[in-house]
C-alpha cells in the first residue's frame, strides 16, 4: 500500500503554521512529509522549522533561500554582497545539527511509486532531469515566448504550464502566482510568510489543505 504523503509549500520559518497545517491534514506517525524547499528565512522561526523537519524525519528539497544561507556559511558569496537581515537571523540561530540537515538536502527527489518528482523552482520542459541547470532548479519561474527559461515571473508563461510529464512535478518558489495546478505539475507556494496561506497537497488522496498565516511577516516585494 502506498503511504499517505504530504507535500508542503514554502514554509520560510513559519513553524507555527507548519504545526497547524499538519494538524489540519490529520497527519499521523509514519506518514511521509515532503517540504518543497525554502524552509528558512523571512519568517520568525527558521531554526524551529529545521528542527521539526530533522527530528520528525521529514524529507525536503533545497530551496534558493536554503542555498543562500548555506553559501554564506561556507564563505562562498561574492565579495561586496551584503547579508540581508532575514538571512542573518538564520545564520545566528541554526545549530550544527540544523546545518547538517540543510546541507543534506538534494535539489530534487523522486517518488516513483507516486510518479512524482519534487523540486523547489522548476524543471525546464524537454530537458532530462540529469541535464537540468541546478540554478534553474532552484529559481525557475517562467518560459519566455522564445522558449527560454527565466527566473522572472514577468518574462513569460509559468514553466509548469509547459511541462508535459510523464512525471507529476511538485514545486514551490512562485508565491506571486500562488497555488498552481496543471496536468503534470502542481505549485504549492501560497505565500504564508507574506500573510497568506501555507498549503499542502496530499497523495494518494489528491487533496489540498491549507491554513492561514498568523500575520504578515514580510512584504511580498521584500
Amino acid at each position: 500500500m502506498i503511504p499517505r504523503t504530504l507535500f508542503i509549500g514554502d514554509v520560510h520559518g513559519c513553524a507555527e503554521e507548519l504545526d497547524a497545517l499538519l494538524n489540519v491534514c490529520n497527519h499521523r506517525r509514519g506518514e511521509r512529509v515532503v517540504l518543497v524547499g525554502d524552509l528558512v528565512a523571512k519568517g520568525p522561526d527558521s531554526a524551529g522549522v529545521v528542527r521539526r523537519a530533522r527530528e520528525r524525519g521529514m524529507l525536503a528539497v533545497r530551496g534558493n533561500h536554503d542555498e543562500h544561507v548555506l553559501r554564506w556559511r561556507a564563505g562562498k558569496m561574492p565579495k561586496g554582497k551584503k547579508l540581508k537581515p532575514e538571512h542573518k537571523q538564520v545564520l545566528e540561530t541554526l545549530t550544527d545539527e540544523d546545518w547538517a540537515y540543510l546541507e543534506s538536502l538534494p535539489l530534487h527527489r523522486h517518488f516513483p511509486e507516486l510518479n512524482v518528482r519534487v523540486v523547489h523552482g522548476g524543471l525546464v520542459p524537454g530537458v532530462a532531469v540529469e541535464e537540468q541547470d541546478p540554478a534553474l532548479m532552484l529559481n525557475l519561474r517562467s518560459i519566455t515566448p522564445k522558449g527560454e527559461p527565466s527566473k522572472k515571473l514577468e518574462d513569460g508563461v509559468p514553466w509548469a504550464s509547459q511541462w508535459k510529464g510523464p512525471e507529476l512535478v511538485i514545486f514551490g518558489h512562485d508565491a506571486l502566482r500562488g497555488v498552481q495546478r496543471y496536468p503534470h505539475a502542481i505549485g504549492l507556494d501560497s505565500g504564508c510568510v507574506y500573510g497568506r496561506r501555507l498549503t499542502a497537497y496530499v497523495l494518494p488522496d489528491d487533496r489540498f489543505y491549507s491554513v492561514e498565516a498568523k500575520r504578515v511577516y514580510m512584504d511580498l516585494d521584500g
